[in-house]
């Protein structure tokens, strides 16, 4: 784990999939967020995760695939070079930032186990440690654990889907995923799950957390939309750190990434097909 042995990452280069906007002061980035593992009020994740071990850490990618694979993070770090992806983040709650994202693309991870022809969808899962998140359970959270999510596979695949170990210059703080997570900017923010330990590639659309707790209100794809509420409108966001005229914004189709991703979505109806 000697990659991660300093809080800060040096060498870092910028990527050109990064947007040219304000990024998020680090004291909301990181202190303003959500991780029911650890508590569902914004300020308890910072407070609960404080002491999560994130060392040793492995992560097992199998299903659909000709050569699984379980890595260390040592072994992932060495994958593709770390960049820093600046990324919009938008809460399907109506609350937004901007992102320094260190990482790569997950294609680099994935590419690794060989998909098969029968990999159509990705599915991802968190960690879960009853000793480390007490919290962790459906009477405290209101969700069933471990979390998880999925991605269809050309969703996975696309340059913009990153794997990310770090934020601002240094790995990532306990309470925004670490050791590594992921960050899909065009889509709501629950779809980038934390602290992954297990990827699945599968044939079917897999189970996701909040699409089994409440269909209706979070469908599969939860593509940022500002014409599909969730439940309540989507239209409009706050985005945090800015000064109080220049918070409220209008929210845009996939989160103003629809040049880069909009053709993974040709012929299907974005208010059906959430």
């Amino acid at each position: 784990m000697a990659a991660l042995a300093a809080a800060k990452l040096t060498g870092v280069s910028k990527s050109s999939l990064s947007v040219d906007e304000k990024v998020t002061p680090y004291e909301i980035v990181t202190g303003y967020n959500n991780y029911y593992e650890f508590g569902t009020a914004k300020l308890d994740p910072a407070k609960n995760a404080a002491k999560f071990q994130t060392s040793p850490w492995t992560v097992t990618i199998d299903g659909e695939v000709t050569k699984p694979k379980t890595l260390d993070l040592d072994a992932i770090l060495k994958l593709a070079p770390i960049e820093q992806r600046i990324s919009r983040h938008r809460c399907v709650e109506g609350w937004s930032m901007v992102i320094p994202w260190l990482g790569f693309p997950l294609s680099a991870l994935l590419k690794q186990v060989e998909p098969t022809s029968r990999a159509k969808y990705v599915a991802f899962e968190s960690v879960l440690d009853p000793n480390q998140m007490p919290l962790a359970t459906l009477y405290h959270a209101g969700i069933s654990f471990p979390y998880l999510e999925g991605l269809r596979m050309d969703e996975a695949l696309h340059p913009l889907a990153t794997l990310a170990i770090g934020v601002y210059d240094e790995v990532l703080p306990n309470q925004n995923g670490a050791p590594l997570r992921l960050a899909v900017p065009w889509k709501y923010g629950f779809k980038s799950i934390k602290s992954i330990v297990r990827i699945r590639l599968v044939e079917k659309q897999p189970a996701t957390t909040w699409n089994n707790t409440w269909a209706k209100a979070y469908g599969f794809y939860s593509n940022v939309n500002p014409g599909r509420d969730y439940p309540h409108s989507q239209k409009t966001e706050l985005r945090l750190g800015e000064p109080i005229l220049r918070q409220h914004r209008d929210t845009v189709l996939f989160n103003g990434y629809g040049e880069q991703v909009a053709s993974l979505y040709a012929g299907m109806n974005l208010i059906k097909e959430y």
